[in-house]
C-alpha cells in the first residue's frame, strides 16, 4: 500500500479577510492542520499542492501569476467546484449581514468536506 503524502492547501479571496479565512478555519477544524491565510507569494505556487480560491476573479489572477512561475506545482481551483450543491462561487460577505457570513461558512463546510474526500 502506497504511503499517503500530506497535501498543502492555500485558500484565497480578494482581501483574504472574509471568505478564505472562513474556508481555512473550516478546513483546519476538519483537518487540524496549520497554515495561515496571507497574500499569495511566488513561492506559494511551488510550495502548495492546491490553491483554492473563492471566485472567478481570484482564479483569473492566480492563473495569470502561475504562468510566470517555472516550477508551479499547485493545482489552482475554485473551492466551490467541490460544492455538492453546485454553488461554484463563494460570495464575499464583507458588506453583507450576519446571514451572509453564515452562508459562506456553510458553503465552506460542504466544499472542504468534499475536497477532503476527493484528496484522500
Amino acid at each position: 500500500m502506497a504511503e499517503q503524502v500530506p497535501k498543502s492547501v492555500l485558500f484565497v479571496c480578494l482581501g483574504n479577510i472574509c471568505r478564505s479565512p472562513i474556508a481555512e478555519a473550516v478546513f483546519r477544524k476538519l483537518l487540524t492542520d496549520q497554515k495561515l491565510s496571507y497574500h499569495v507569494t511566488k513561492e506559494d505556487f511551488a510550495t502548495f499542492d492546491y490553491i483554492l480560491c473563492m471566485d472567478e476573479s481570484n482564479l483569473r489572477d492566480l492563473n495569470r501569476k502561475s504562468n510566470q512561475i517555472k516550477n508551479c506545482k499547485a493545482k489552482i481551483e475554485l473551492l466551490g467546484s467541490y460544492d455538492p450543491q453546485n454553488q461554484l462561487i463563494i460570495e464575499d460577505p464583507y458588506y453583507g449581514n450576519e446571514s451572509d457570513f453564515e452562508t459562506v461558512y456553510q458553503q465552506c463546510v460542504r466544499c472542504c468536506r468534499a475536497f477532503l474526500e476527493k484528496a484522500r
